[in-house]
C-alpha cells in the first residue's frame, strides 16, 4: 500500500518547506469501490500560526481533529483495497468540510474554547489558508474521483469522522452515526446493516445532520457527481486506543461489503 504526497505548496503557502504537505494519499489506486476521506484526520497546525495561541492539552482534544477517525480508515484502506485521502492539518486552521464562505469555516471559538489565532484575521489570511489547505486537500479528491470515472471504476464515498462522547455537558447515547442529504440510499442501507451487526445505537443524521451549510465534502464530491455515499461518525470513547480501532474497522469492513453487494443488486444505475 503506497502513499503519496502533494506537489509543492504554493509561493505564498503557510508551510514551510520541512512540514509534511496539505494532504496524504494512501493506495491511491485501490481497487474497491470505496473511495475514503478524512477531513478532520489531524490536530497539526503550521509553525507560523504558533499553534493558534492554544495549549498542547487544547491541541489534544476533539475540537482541532476527529480522535481515532484515520486510524480507523486506515485500517479500511488496507483490508477493502479503498483510496484514502486525508487531511494532515487542523480543522482550526480550516476546516476542510466547510464551505470557506460559510463563518465556521476558520472557527474563532470551538465548543466553549476561544482560538486566540483566528481572532480578526483578514481577507488575505483565510484566503492563505484556503489556498494553502484546503484546495489542495479537495484538488487531490477530485483528481482521484476523474481517474475512477474514466477508468468507469465504480465508486462508493465514504466519509471518515469520529464524535466527542460528551458535548457541552451533554453527554450521546449513540456508539456511531451515519450522515446523509441529497442521496440517502446507500446511508440508510448501512446504518440498518450496522445496527444489526453491532446491536448498538446508530443513530441517523444525529447528534448532526447535513447540509451545504454544515458540510462541503459529500456534497462537493459525491452530491455533484451523482455518487453514492454515506459520512459516518464514531464515538471517539470508543475508538481511542488499537484495540477500539481494530474492532469497529472489523465492524465496519463486514458492514461496507454487505450493503456495497446489497446497494449493486437493488441500484441497477450504480455507477
Amino acid at each position: 500500500m503506497s502513499e503519496v504526497h502533494a506537489q509543492p505548496a504554493p509561493a505564498n503557502s503557510l508551510l514551510l518547506a520541512q512540514e509534511p504537505p496539505a494532504f496524504q494519499v494512501v493506495n491511491r489506486h485501490g481497487r474497491s469501490p470505496f473511495v475514503i476521506v478524512v477531513d478532520h484526520a489531524s490536530a497539526r497546525i503550521p509553525r507560523v500560526l504558533h499553534n493558534l495561541g492554544l495549549t498542547a492539552t487544547e491541541l489534544a482534544r476533539h475540537i482541532a481533529w476527529d480522535i481515532g477517525a484515520l486510524a480507523v480508515a486506515t485500517q479500511l484502506s488496507h483490508v477493502l483495497d479503498a483510496p484514502l485521502i486525508a487531511q494532515n492539518y487542523s480543522r482550526l486552521v480550516i476546516d476542510c468540510n466547510r464551505d470557506p464562505r460559510v463563518g465556521t469555516s476558520i472557527p474563532v471559538m470551538s465548543e466553549w474554547t476561544a482560538i486566540p489565532g483566528n481572532d480578526n484575521l483578514s481577507a488575505a489570511d483565510r484566503e492563505q489558508r484556503r489556498v494553502s489547505l484546503f484546495e489542495p486537500y479537495h484538488a487531490a479528491i477530485r483528481s482521484i474521483l476523474d481517474e475512477r470515472e474514466v477508468q468507469k471504476q465504480p465508486t462508493l464515498i465514504l466519509a471518515q469522522h469520529s464524535m466527542t462522547p460528551i458535548f457541552k455537558g451533554v453527554a450521546r447515547t449513540m456508539s456511531a452515526a451515519v450522515l446523509y442529504n441529497r442521496n440517502p440510499a446507500f446511508a440508510q442501507k448501512l446504518a440498518a446493516n450496522l445496527r444489526a451487526q453491532t446491536g448498538l445505537e446508530v443513530a441517523e443524521n444525529q447528534p448532526y445532520f447535513m447540509s451545504d451549510e454544515t458540510d462541503f465534502t459529500v456534497p462537493e464530491h459525491a452530491d455533484r457527481r451523482g455518487l453514492a455515499y454515506a459520512e459516518i461518525e464514531l464515538r471517539q470513547d470508543l475508538i481511542s486506543d488499537l484495540t477500539g480501532q481494530t474492532l469497529w474497522a472489523h465492524h465496519l469492513v463486514a458492514v461496507l461489503r454487505k450493503t456495497a453487494l446489497e446497494f449493486v443488486q437493488s441500484e441497477p444505475d450504480f455507477k
